[in-house]
């Protein structure tokens, strides 16, 4: 495990890398910033600040061995797939390449479906497969089994497709509130040749948006049979400033006034 995580973070200091970084970083501000609650958990990757633009007041980092944590967050090692919150307890939970770097990426997601309130949201990113760039990791694999090649991506595991993990999400009860795809760019290794392709970021939103290298998912953890509803002291407050003893204590002073 802790293998795979620090190739994940020697990664994002590549021209990729660092192209990828960009991106998810402003896609993790703009989906966190009007998330409210209590607590908030990124697991994972503390190169990206996922929770940098969230206002929650308790803000976790779940580092797993390897990681080093930053000093804005509280911090702990955990297990992903034993997190060392109750259940019902956090209002917020980011994942960033989280399920790629977890040896059972189902369980990882049931975990945190477990530690979340209702109506409480994930945020994921992931490696889409199906871009180009997976194709070029899938082409670097087959290489290498013949004993040439290099491999473009970081060493990850298997990738998560956008579509299966929709189907994970649904079964855990999470309902999907956003999907998106970025980073069109080819497969390139330098900043100059990166640097002559950004137009396809633009065509390819457009165009093509579902071969994005990387997807990013938000969804809300849903409970059936349960109604949200207002503070009860709120409505007993309200009952208590009704009206009605007004127009009796009017009736009362005119029936004074006629008695002899």
């Amino acid at each position: 495990m802790s293998e795979r995580i620090i190739g994940m973070q020697q990664w994002f200091e590549t021209p990729p890398g660092r192209y990828l970084h960009a991106w998810e970083q402003q896609a993790f501000d703009a989906a966190v910033a009007d998330v409210f609650g209590y607590h908030a958990l990124q697991l994972g990757l503390p190169e990206l600040e996922a929770l940098r633009m969230n206002r929650i007041p308790h803000h976790w980092m779940g580092l797993q061995q390897g990681e080093h944590p930053r000093e804005r967050n509280y911090h702990l090692v955990a297990d992903s797939h034993a997190l060392p919150f109750e259940a019902n307890s956090l209002d917020l939970v980011v994942l960033p390449h989280s399920l790629e770097l977890s040896a059972d990426p189902h369980a990882t997601l049931r975990e945190v479906e477990r530690v979340l309130v209702p109506e409480g949201r994930v945020v994921i990113s992931g490696l889409n497969p199906a871009s180009l760039w997976g194709l070029r990791q899938r082409r670097a694999r087959l290489l290498q089994r013949l004993g040439v090649g290099q491999l473009f991506l970081p060493e990850a595991g298997e990738f998560i497709g956008y579509r299966r993990l929709r189907d994970w999400l649904r079964l855990l009860n999470f309902e999907v509130e956003t999907g998106r795809f970025g980073c069109w760019r080819p497969a390139l290794s330098t900043d100059k040749w990166l640097a002559r392709y950004e137009w396809m970021d633009a065509v390819g939103e457009r165009w093509w948006p579902i071969f994005g290298a990387v997807y990013f998912v938000v969804a809300i953890k849903r409970v059936r049979g349960m109604r949200l509803m207002g503070s009860p002291l709120r409505r007993r407050a309200k009952i208590a400033t009704a009206p009605v003893p007004l127009a009796n204590r009017g009736q009362s002073v005119h029936q004074r006034e006629e008695t002899p």
